[in-house]
């Protein structure tokens, strides 16, 4: 157990005034330090989805083929049969539901490297709380980092998991018109309530946005920690080299979970009044590789990772930036 922080005794209270306001002073730059936290993610969200669309849904529409096709004949059938327009069918939900689940992303991860930063300084007793550096500037330890991305990712998927869902489904419907089985976001999200289906496939979409944002962010605070060590402090590295180290970052996520999330789609999109599999990860993956092989696996893993660097680098810049604009304390 960690020691509690010192706090301001009564007898001292006229001597030291301003100690005894110093905690409630902090207590309201953390409040609005989590708002800017949040908006700033809002905003970094808007951005992946606007950046990051197109190459989604061609994602998606690879991942849940039933005949094995291409990237090139993908884009071709779509553009074909589609309009160009349809890169972005499903991109109401993601516009409005990614820049939620950014914010909570950023917003928790945020949290915690705060609350590991009062821990550390907790364990030193040479420190007082009043000494603790709440900075963005201030460095964790790698694993602390990964921590603080995995609690965000699996408080962000009871988010991601219907978002995701919806979005998918309506990206993988070809039919116009009248033929069409959801007519938009809300039509999706009322049948999907209505047959108990629209929290289907949170497990891996939990598993997946843990390990995947514990990685995440692991590997852009550790590429910011090293700038840091240089004497720079956060606001003073360019933004370009911001773009580069989440750009890297987004590509080694989907490096590690990229498998899983194919199974995910899966999952997701699957019929649930005559459904073809059992809503688990282990069945799902073993009918996937009898038929497939393990390329099944795989499935628009090239359009992912061309999708990645952009939308991820746009993401983390983005987020960067308006917490500058915003000042952080």
């Amino acid at each position: 157990m960690s020691e509690e922080f010192p706090t301001p005794q009564l007898l001292d209270e006229l001597e030291d005034a301003q100690d005894v306001a110093t905690p409630n002073k902090k207590r309201g730059l953390s409040s609005n330090r989590v708002l800017k936290d949040i908006f700033a993610g809002t905003i970094g969200g808007v951005a992946q989805v606007l950046v990051g669309q197109p190459f989604d849904t061609t994602k998606v529409r690879l991942q849940t083929a039933t005949t094995r096709t291409t990237t090139m004949e993908v884009l071709r059938d779509l553009v074909k049969n589609e309009g160009v327009f349809a890169f972005y069918k499903g991109a109401l939900t993601p516009l409005l539901g990614v820049g939620i689940c950014v914010s909570v992303q950023f917003g928790v991860n945020e949290a915690m490297k705060r609350f590991f930063q009062n821990y550390n300084a907790s364990r030193n007793p040479n420190m007082s709380s009043q000494d603790v550096d709440l900075s963005r500037s201030n460095t964790l330890p790698l694993s602390q980092y990964y921590v603080c991305g995995l609690t965000g990712g699996v408080v962000n998927s009871f988010l991601a998991s219907p978002i995701e869902q919806i979005r998918i489904r309506l990206q993988t419907q070809t039919s116009n018109g009248g033929d069409r089985e959801f007519k938009g976001p809300w039509d999706c999200i009322k049948k999907l309530k209505a047959q108990g289906g629209l929290m289907r496939g949170l497990f891996p979409t939990m598993i997946r946005a843990g390990h995947g944002l514990g990685t995440y962010f692991l590997v852009y605070e550790a590429l910011v920690a090293k700038e840091i060590g240089t004497g720079l402090t956060r606001n003073e590295i360019p933004p370009w080299k911001l773009c580069l180290f989440g750009a890297f970052s987004g590509t080694m996520l989907w490096l590690t979970v990229y498998p899983l999330d194919v199974v995910k789609s899966i999952i997701q999109n699957d019929d649930l009044r005559k459904p073809k599999y059992k809503n688990s990860i282990s069945s799902v993956a073993k009918t996937i590789y009898a038929k497939e092989g393990i390329r099944a696996f795989f499935k628009g893993f090239g359009p992912t990772m061309v999708r990645s660097a952009p939308v991820n680098g746009a993401t983390f810049v983005t987020f960067e930036l308006v917490m500058r604009f915003l000042g952080e304390e």
